[in-house]
């Protein structure tokens, strides 16, 4: 199955125009400028927005179809819908806004409260008011009712955007956790590059009003002709298995798609899913036939523990005297942000062939795919 959204809407000033398919389950992260529609779509998805067409499909339901008079109020969607700000009742404890999840739906249960309740890790929180809790912990319960009225589509507006750098960092491993767990799709709006590469499974981007690409988000992440690898923390995101560990050099080995890559030692179970967050500004490039580099690399002479063949798929032009180099590489794609200089001295161009080299430090520590 997928998750179905198109929608055509005019305000005043702007049209809307965008139309998207996503896998299911998994999160489709929504990503744009202010102002870009982004939210619009949360709202038509939800039923709030009555758009002038519009056509929503989600969990194998059809939710909207206006060229078929098709249009379920939001009472009737089943979705679950979590904001900025966390819309809890203030005159309730934890565990009575968390119950009011499950009074307001007739859904057979896919998740329940005692689950709820251990992955988002709010029972020491279950018999406080609102009031009393960080903006953390009021989000996760706020995520948790959302969860309880067993929606076929979850809906997530901006939920880290008021929250400071260490409540965002404290909410996002239960993020990851529910990501694992969740049998549903996911739209998930943010402004935040670190969110998008943590939890997307699928990205779709949009500006004014109009998609400008939409697909994996090893793909979009370090496709250099979009914003995406255009921005200073640019990275390309990689989906590997444990491989196995060296505890004596404190180090652990992992599959990219037949490529071996090492990275500081992980307490992870061989076979293991990981996602590796690999950034542009950390990959440096060389000449798949650079005279004595093959000699260095098997005399264990450099630093680096991560060499990598590929091949030059684009070129970009990038700020600040920048160029962007794609390459095809292991399972998917990387990124390198190099000068025109090094573009000029190596050669580069599509088809070339490439070796990316990437301290393991520079590897990003993973998480459960």
């Amino acid at each position: 199955m997928s998750l179905e959204v198109a929608l055509r809407h005019r305000f005043p000033g702007v049209a809307i125009d965008i139309a998207f398919t996503a896998p299911e389950p998994g999160i489709t992260v929504l990503f744009g400028p202010s102002g870009s529609g982004k939210s619009t779509v949360i709202a038509a998805a939800a039923g709030l927005l009555h758009a002038d067409s519009s056509r929503v499909v989600a969990g194998g339901a059809v939710l909207a179809d206006t060229a078929r008079g098709l249009f379920l109020p939001p009472e009737k969607r089943g979705v679950g819908l979590v904001f900025q700000d966390a819309r809890l009742f203030p005159h309730m404890r934890v565990a009575a806004n968390l119950r009011y999840g499950l009074r307001r739906t007739r859904a057979a249960p896919r998740i329940g409260f005692e689950e709820v309740v251990e992955l988002l890790g709010i029972r020491d929180l279950l018999e406080r008011r609102p009031h009393t809790l960080s903006g953390g912990e009021r989000q996760r319960v706020a995520i948790g009712r959302a969860l309880l009225r067993q929606p076929r589509l979850l809906l997530m507006d901006e939920p880290l955007a008021s929250l400071d750098a260490a409540r965002k960092a404290e909410i996002l491993p239960y993020l990851v956790r529910l990501k694992r767990r969740l049998d549903l799709p996911v739209l998930y709006v943010t402004h935040s590059l670190d969110e998008l590469l943590e939890l997307a499974d699928h990205v779709v981007l949009i500006e004014s009003g109009r998609l400008r690409a939409a697909g994996p988000v090893a793909e979009i992440a370090a496709r250099a002709d979009l914003p995406l690898a255009a921005r200073d923390d640019a990275s390309a995101v990689l989906a590997a298995q444990v491989a196995g560990h060296e505890p004596e050099r404190r180090l652990t080995r992992l599959d990219w798609g037949g490529v071996t890559l090492w990275v500081p030692l992980l307490a992870a179970e061989p076979g293991r899913a990981v996602r590796l967050k690999v950034a542009a500004r950390e990959v440096i490039l060389a000449r798949a036939d650079a005279p004595g580099l093959a000699d260095a690399l098997l005399a264990g002479a450099l630093s680096v523990h991560n060499v990598v063949p590929g091949r030059v798929l684009a070129l970009a032009e990038a700020a600040r005297q920048a160029v962007l180099v794609e390459l095809a590489a292991g399972a998917g794609r990387l990124l390198a942000r190099v000068t025109p200089d090094a573009v000029a001295r190596l050669g580069l161009a599509p088809g070339v062939a490439v070796l990316a080299l990437v301290k393991s430090m520079s590897l990003e520590m993973p998480h459960e795919a």
